[in-house]
């Protein structure tokens, strides 16, 4: 297990519960492009949800250099590709289905 996996989970986990999330506009494109109901509460869900087992990678924002956390829980069905950065709150930047098509790479 990484080292940062753990502090990045709990992290996490406490701004979910605390309701500090927030989705950019391509996440919630995203989210409603499922077509199967989820809404910015769901995610918050999925969000208290994630155990290690779902972390993916991390890697480095070409825009703001902060670090990108990657997971990909099972969600309903689905697996679900989820991308975070942790500031003062939990931003969510992408949530839609997982291609498994490897196009981003863990930095």
């Amino acid at each position: 297990m990484p080292r940062w996996l753990p502090t990045v989970l709990t992290r996490i986990h406490a701004l979910a519960r605390a309701g500090k999330i927030s989705l950019t506009g391509k996440a919630l494109n995203e989210l409603a492009a499922l077509d199967v109901g989820l809404g910015p509460d769901d995610v918050r869900d999925v969000l208290c949800a994630l155990t290690a087992a779902d972390s993916n990678s991390r890697l480095r924002s070409d825009s703001t250099a902060e670090w990108m956390y990657v997971w990909k829980p099972q969600v309903y069905e689905m697996v679900v590709y989820l991308k975070v950065i942790l500031r003062s709150d939990c931003v969510v930047v992408s949530f839609h289905e997982d291609e498994g098509d490897g196009h981003e790479e863990a930095r």
